[in-house]
C-alpha cells in the first residue's frame, strides 16, 4: 500500500458504516463523499466492522488504495459472554482499540491526518474527539442517520446523548444531509454554531437517461429499498397496486432489493395474485444492473413512513426519471413539481391516485430538466467542492455561516 505523502492535505474518514466484505452496500454513500474530496485531498478511510462470523483472531486487517483513496478495515471480533451489558462493554473497547490498530497502520505510509470526517455518531465520533484531544486533529461530522427524527424514539440513553452532545459540541462543523436532519439533531440538544446541509454524492456518470422519450417507454415503475416494512411500507405499495389491478392492466412494478421483510412481502403479493402477473421482485441490483432498469422506468415510487433523502432518489433523477414519494424527512427539500409528486405517509388513495396520474401523463416531465437538477444538486464535482469548502474553512480557523 503506497500513497502520496503530502503534509497538510490529509483528510481520515472514521465511518459507521462502509462496504466490506461481507455486504458492499452499507454506507457506499460515504465512499462517494470520500471519492468526491479525492482530486484535491488525501483521502483515507478506517472503518471497523464487529464481526459475528468468529473470525480466527481477535483481529483481522486488511488495507487497499482503490479508486485514489486509502481504505484499512479492521475486522473486531465481536464477545459473546451471554451477559448483555458486559458484552457491550468490551466490545465497545475493542471497537476503541480497532482504531488505534487501524490508525498505526495508516500512519506507516501516510502523514499525520490534518482533519477527520466522522459519519454517523456516536462512537465513531468518540474516536475523532479522542484524536482532537490527544494529537490535536480537528474533526468534523456528517449524520445520515433517521433516528433523530420525530417519532422514531430511537435516539435515547442518558450516557449515549451527553457523550454524543459532547461530540458535536466539539466539532469544527455539522454536515447533515438534510435540513430536516439538522432540525431533528438540534431538537435533542446537538447544538453547533457550525451547521451545513450537504446531500449525499449520486455517480452521475453512471446513473444517465435513456435514450427513449418517456411516452415510449413501457409502462413499468419501479420500487428499490432495503425492504424493511416498517419504515418503507411496501405492504402498503401493495395494497395500492391491488386497486390498481382491479382497475387497469397495462403495467408492471419492479421491486428491486433484498432485506428483513422481503419473504414475507413476496408471500404477501403472491397473496394478492400480483405476484408475476403485475409485481416483480428481482433482489439486489447493483450499478449498470440497477441503472438500466431505473433508465427504463417511467417513474420510481417511495410510499416510506420515515427517511433522510434516500439516495435512490437523486439516482432516480440523475436517470431523469421522476418520482413519486411521501412528504418525510427532508424529501420535499428536492422534490419539487417539475420532479415529481408528494404525498402524505399513508394515505393510500393519494398514491393510487399518483400512480395513474404518471402512467397517462408521463410526458408532462421533462428528463432533460430532472437531471440537470441532479447535476446541480448531487453530483460528486458539485458535493466535493461543498465539502472541500468546509475543509479549507475548517482548517483556515474561518468561522463558518450556518445555512439555516
Amino acid at each position: 500500500m503506497t500513497t502520496k505523502t503530502e503534509p497538510g492535505k490529509h483528510v481520515l474518514y472514521l465511518p459507521r458504516w462502509y462496504p466490506n466484505r461481507y455486504d458492499p452496500m452499507p454506507g457506499l454513500f460515504i465512499r462517494r463523499h470520500a471519492l468526491s474530496v479525492a482530486k484535491e485531498w488525501q483521502v483515507s478511510v478506517l472503518y471497523v466492522h464487529t464481526d459475528f462470523n468468529k473470525i480466527k483472531s481477535a483481529y483481522e486487517i486488511e488495507a487497499f488504495h482503490n479508486d485514489g483513496i486509502t481504505e484499512v478495515i479492521v475486522y473486531a471480533r465481536a464477545f459473546r459472554t451471554g451477559i448483555a451489558k458486559l458484552d457491550s462493554l468490551l466490545n465497545f473497547f475493542r471497537f476503541f482499540r480497532a482504531h488505534l490498530k487501524g490508525y498505526r497502520i495508516l500512519r506507516e505510509t501516510m502523514p499525520t491526518p490534518a482533519l477527520t470526517h466522522v459519519n454517523v455518531l456516536t462512537r465513531c465520533g468518540m474516536v475523532a474527539l479522542f484524536l482532537k484531544f490527544f494529537k490535536g486533529i480537528p474533526y468534523v461530522i456528517t449524520e445520515h442517520w433517521t433516528r433523530y427524527l420525530p417519532g422514531m424514539d430511537s435516539f435515547k440513553g442518558s450516557i449515549r446523548k451527553w457523550v454524543s452532545r459532547l461530540v458535536v459540541r466539539n466539532s469544527s462543523a455539522v454536515l447533515p444531509v438534510t435540513l430536516n436532519l439538522q432540525r431533528a439533531m438540534e431538537s435533542h440538544g446537538l447544538t453547533n454554531s457550525n451547521y451545513v446541509v450537504i446531500p449525499n454524492v449520486v455517480d452521475t456518470s453512471l446513473f444517465q437517461p435513456f435514450p427513449l422519450p418517456p411516452a415510449e417507454r413501457e409502462r413499468m415503475f419501479l420500487h428499490v429499498s432495503c425492504f424493511d416494512d416498517k419504515q418503507k411500507n411496501i405492504s402498503g405499495i401493495l395494497n395500492v397496486l391491488k386497486k390498481l389491478s382491479e382497475k387497469r392492466q397495462d403495467w408492471k412494478c419492479i421491486m428491486v432489493g433484498d432485506g428483513i421483510h422481503f419473504r414475507e412481502l413476496v408471500s404477501y403479493a403472491e397473496k394478492l395474485g400480483l405476484k408475476d402477473a403485475f409485481v416483480q421482485f428481482t433482489g439486489l441490483k447493483e450499478n449498470l444492473e440497477l441503472v438500466k432498469l431505473m433508465q427504463k422506468a417511467q417513474f420510481q415510487l417511495m410510499f416510506s413512513r420515515y427517511e433522510n433523502l434516500p439516495v435512490v432518489i437523486p439516482e432516480s433523477f440523475a436517470c431523469g426519471v421522476p418520482f413519486i414519494s411521501t412528504n418525510v424527512g427532508g424529501i420535499a427539500e428536492h422534490i419539487h413539481p417539475q420532479l415529481g409528486i408528494l404525498l402524505e405517509s399513508g394515505d393510500e388513495n393519494a398514491l393510487l391516485d399518483a400512480i395513474e396520474t404518471m402512467l397517462e401523463h408521463s410526458e408532462r416531465y421533462q428528463p432533460e430538466v430532472i437531471r440537470q437538477y441532479a447535476l446541480n444538486h448531487f453530483s460528486k464535482e458539485v458535493i466535493g467542492k461543498q465539502i472541500s469548502a468546509v475543509y479549507q474553512k475548517v482548517l483556515g480557523n474561518t468561522t463558518l455561516k450556518s445555512r439555516v
